[in-house]
């Protein structure tokens, strides 16, 4: 079904932030109280997700929160030349007094400690929100450190954060996604974001229409998939956007793209932080159909 350009244009609209605001900055309050049971000076707390990239649409509810411990690091010399990757190793021998695993656990009690209606997820640990507050999901986690290059000794790395869900390390690089999507914003004379929510109320559309599956279009893949889109194409029409980002990525080797963050493969399969071939080609296929019928 053809989508009126007015229309469009509403999707294209942010939606509410202030009692997301008021929820972030209470949690982060909390959360880095100096009475905390965990280090708070080797902490820090910031958001990630939809409302920190400010791409939240009128349907988005949960206030996704990152504490994450810096006083330890893992990390991925894979990208070292073998003779520093030894050097590194005599470097960093020792394994951390108080690590993720520590951290996680007094996290969680402090949370518990806090707050009412606290449910702990296989990721993030999840708090009821209230007439005062959202939503709250908070992802606990440790710095992460993907090294790529030295020089006279000094390492240079890309810092993000690990986590470990089910038993299996997941790295992840919510900074670098946030800077990547606000330069493109900027880049396409501030048609990116409009776009992104585009996309997001389409696809919680096609959701409540049947067309398609929730959980097969994470708003995180949505961000990454159109972040791929040459900037050239962000222009004209809300119609002319929506129909040519969708041509130029069914179009595209999608082996070739990346999530926004430039660091993960966008589409892969078996990878945590990739968006599995058959949920990208089911959107795809939904969205055509939803746009025909």
């Amino acid at each position: 079904m053809a989508i009126a350009e007015a229309r469009l244009e509403r999707w294209s609209k942010q939606g509410k932030t202030g009692q997301f605001t008021d929820t972030y900055k209470s949690f982060r309050t909390h959360l880095m109280d100096k009475s905390a049971i965990y280090p708070v000076t080797d902490c820090e707390v910031f958001l990630q997700g939809s409302y920190a990239n400010s791409t939240n649409v009128w349907a988005d509810s949960d206030v996704d929160i990152v504490l994450k411990h810096n006083g330890a690091f893992y990390f991925d010399i894979s990208g070292l030349p073998q003779q520093e990757k030894q050097a590194f190793n005599v470097r960093f021998s020792s394994n951390a007094s108080y690590g993720y695993f520590d951290f996680k656990a007094d996290a969680e009690k402090w949370v518990n400690q806090l707050f009412s209606g606290v449910r702990l997820g296989n990721k993030a640990v999840s708090i009821l929100g209230n007439n005062s507050r959202r939503d709250v999901d908070v992802l606990i986690a440790q710095q992460f450190r993907h090294y790529y290059s030295t020089t006279l000794g000094n390492y240079s790395f890309h810092e993000g954060l690990a986590f470990y869900a089910n038993g299996r390390r997941i790295v992840n690089f919510p900074k670098q996604h946030i800077e990547n999507c606000t330069a493109k914003h900027q880049a396409t004379n501030q048609n990116f974001k409009r776009i992104v929510r585009v996309y997001k109320n389409l696809r919680n559309e096609m959701i409540e229409t049947g067309f398609l599956a929730k959980g097969i279009a994470p708003s995180y893949f949505l961000e990454g998939m159109l972040y791929n889109v040459p900037n050239e194409i962000f222009s004209g029409t809300y119609t002319d956007m929506l129909v040519n980002c969708f041509n130029w990525l069914v179009q595209a080797d999608r082996t070739k793209l990346t999530c926004a963050n430039e660091l993960h493969w966008l589409v892969r399969d078996g990878s945590p932080t990739s968006w599995p071939i058959a949920n990208f080609t089911a959107f795809f296929g939904a969205a055509r159909q939803f746009w025909e019928n």
